[in-house]
């Protein structure tokens, strides 16, 4: 044992493991890479602009938060595998690869059936699902693709992530909608924590900026019709008129801390602990008493031994919605009181991203990362006007120099899916 593990609180007061980052991906609407990410977030970029990937003139709505100028062989897959894999793929495998080289993780080195990938789209490939209804119904059952189904379906990012790194303990994907990216990064948490493995690959991603997704979410009444991609996506604000689809993946490289230190790895943050509950409630609406992720929020809190005084912000699920922002207020204050509920810093990175749905949750974990370790709270791109709906305190600014204990990073999918994630600044002792 080095000096460095034996001189660091590795295990948690219960004896299991405590679960670090040590490396992080992300491929977003803001372009590829963390730095993007986070140069958009805390800048408030708003990355809504007109779709592209297809032809929207006759759609009621025809802005969208795409990849930019994206080109898979730009940043390592080959001219065959950007051919072959969907979007949602190609999105999860660079993000992968950013996040295994942060780590500095050398699988030579690493027992592979102690590797798990836990790795999650919410729609998977629609755009291969589409195209091969096309050709069933003009061209017959004879021309569909023979590799529709695994080219199709959404556990492929999780298999070809394995396959790329050779990784041979649990790989699964957990789809829920959009809290998707949470829960499989919250799954990972406990399989690690437990013992299961040593070190996961988790995550989400997505490539939903599609016509039948767009029709469908549009005739739903989930999306916003604004033209003015800078008055879009407005999370908590009171003209706010629904969401703003978008793309992209991201990937966390978890460890158990023991595993990372004997490594010589540098933790980035702490996932101190993980909520899930469900609504049974509606199959798109959220229950307006915001009951399920106050227990999600709570639940987070309590794993990690934190109290709501502890809680320096709430990264939020914050899609610009009516009912989901004055449901996720509900929640906060009914979690901390009236008085405390009003004053937590909240935000939402969608104002500038849109959202990724299946990716989401782990963009945002890693945005919420990013946040405990630099001390700071994001702003709110989008929001300006404040909702009486929503009686809480949304960051319209940078915060700086803002030391936390623990932030949460709320995730909430169709169904009545709710996942939370409290992640912490790293430190050696555990108060």
């Amino acid at each position: 044992m080095s000096e460095q593990v034996a001189n660091t609180q590795v295990r948690r007061a219960d004896g299991t493991h405590r679960v670090v980052i040590t490396g992080m991906g992300a491929v977003t609407p803001a372009g590829v890479g963390v730095p993007a990410l986070w140069d958009a977030v805390m800048g408030k970029r708003c990355c809504v602009r007109p779709i592209t990937h297809f032809d929207a003139s006759d759609y009621e709505v025809r802005i969208a938060a795409e990849v930019p100028d994206f080109d898979a062989t730009e940043y390592g897959l080959t001219k065959k595998e950007a051919r072959r894999f969907e979007r949602f793929v190609q999105y999860a495998l660079i993000a992968a690869d950013e996040a295994m080289a942060q780590a500095g993780v050398n699988m030579d080195d690493e027992d592979p059936t102690r590797s798990a990938v836990v790795f999650g789209a919410g729609i998977g490939g629609i755009d291969e699902l589409q195209k091969g209804f096309r050709t069933l119904d003009e061209k017959g059952p004879k021309r569909v693709n023979p590799l529709f189904i695994p080219t199709m379906i959404g556990n492929m990012a999780a298999g070809h992530i394995a396959i790329r790194y050779g990784m041979r303990g649990e790989c699964i994907d957990v789809s829920t909608a959009c809290a998707t990216g949470a829960h499989n990064i919250g799954s990972a948490v406990r399989s690690i924590r437990h013992g299961y493995c040593d070190l996961a690959l988790a995550g989400g991603s997505e490539e939903s900026v599609n016509p039948i997704c767009i029709a469908g979410f549009t005739n739903l009444g989930a999306l916003t019709h604004a033209e003015d991609p800078q008055a879009a996506s407005m999370p908590f604000d009171v003209r706010r008129s629904g969401f703003v689809a978008g793309e992209g993946g991201a990937v966390l490289v978890l460890e158990s801390l023991e595993h990372a230190l004997a490594r010589g790895a540098k933790p980035i943050a702490e996932i101190t602990g993980f909520g899930s509950t469900g609504d049974a409630y509606h199959m798109t609406a959220p229950n307006p008493t915001g009951e399920g992720i106050q227990r999600a929020m709570q639940q987070a809190l309590d794993e990690g031994g934190f109290t709501v005084a502890d809680l320096g912000h709430v990264n939020a699920h914050g899609t610009s919605t009516h009912a989901n922002d004055a449901t996720e207020a509900a929640a906060l204050i009914a979690l901390a009181g009236d008085e405390l509920g009003r004053k937590i810093p909240i935000t939402s990175v969608k104002g500038s991203l849109g959202h990724t749905l299946g990716a989401a949750g782990a963009v945002e974990a890693v945005v919420a990362a990013l946040s405990v370790a630099n001390q700071c709270v994001p702003p709110t791109a989008g929001f300006a006007q404040p909702d009486p709906e929503c009686p809480v305190n949304v960051v319209s600014e940078p915060l700086q120099n803002y030391p936390q204990k623990v932030a949460l990073s709320n995730s909430l999918g169709f169904g009545g899916h709710n996942a939370v994630l409290a992640v912490s600044p790293y430190s050696e002792s555990i108060d």
